[in-house]
């Protein structure tokens, strides 16, 4: 394999998990109704607010890691076993949940720091 084969692999699997990412989105926003999701943003809102004045080249950061191959991918893949595990330890729990477990759970740790 040269180094441009393992480079196109790497934007394949970084394009898989933007598409794996595009599903869930779509599949929560239609499996949850309109008004419990303005609801829901609301509060999202602020704390991604709050997390962005820690945090403010995080946007910068997310789009380079899906053109840096495997970068993305490696990301993605720790963000969903993550979340596979919120869910086996929480019980009827939702993304929102895990969204504003994760948001909290980062501004702590970098108002910790």
């Amino acid at each position: 394999m040269s180094y441009l084969d393992i480079c196109i692999l790497g934007w394949n699997l970084n394009a898989l998990m933007f598409v794996i990412n595009l599903f869930l989105a779509i599949k929560v926003i239609k499996a949850t109704d309109i008004d419990i999701i303005h609801e829901q943003t609301k509060l999202l809102e602020e704390l991604k607010f709050e997390f962005d004045k820690y945090y403010p080249n995080r946007k910068i950061e997310v789009s380079i890691s899906y053109f840096v191959p495997f970068t993305a991918f490696f990301r993605m893949t720790l963000r969903i076993l993550e979340m596979l595990f919120f869910f086996s330890k929480n019980k009827n729990t939702t993304m929102y949940d895990f969204m504003v477990y994760k948001y909290s759970y980062d501004i702590q740790k970098a108002k910790s720091k």
